[in-house]
């Protein structure tokens, strides 16, 4: 791959269609600029709605399927919290994060302190572990779920 093909989604993504004999459909690549420009952690079915309002002829079944290779060529990444349902965040030139989780309204913030990274290494290399990956995410109430609660009262 070309240094403009890995850095342009667009281009990573229809060339990992051709390798595996597909091609970049017009639906493809709607799909593909909802997901990017949405930013993340989208349900299949939540991209198929955004989808849907742009252009009401795509199908569910073409969503499910092109998420699944988005996920595969390496620009998506499925991440489940404890809801049960995957969702789907950009990975492609992005660092590696955490989630802080709103358990009333689901609102999802993306969380990047090196703080936080350097202590999960000091904890594994204390407990005798090389890291090879981590997931950390925290559950609470955001500031807007909190004054909502706090106006009913």
């Amino acid at each position: 791959m070309t240094s403009s093909t890995q850095e342009n989604p667009l281009e990573l993504f229809s060339e990992f269609l051709a390798e595996h004999g597909l091609r970049m459909t017009p639906q493809r690549r709607l799909i593909l600029e909802v997901f990017l420009e949405h930013g993340g952690h989208l349900a299949a079915e939540e991209l198929y709605d955004c989808v849907r309002q742009l252009d009401p002829s795509v199908g569910q079944a073409t969503v499910y399927r092109t998420v699944k290779l988005l996920a595969e060529s390496g620009l998506a990444k499925a991440v489940r919290f404890d809801e049960g349902v995957t969702r789907y965040e950009p990975k492609h030139g992005r660092e590696h994060h955490d989630h802080l989780i709103c358990v009333r309204c689901r609102r999802t913030e993306e969380i990047l302190d090196e703080r936080i990274e350097k202590l999960q290494e000091e904890l594994a290399r204390k407990l005798g572990f090389v890291l090879t990956g981590h997931k950390m995410d925290l559950y609470g109430i955001c500031s807007k779920c909190r004054r909502k609660e706090q106006e009913k009262d």
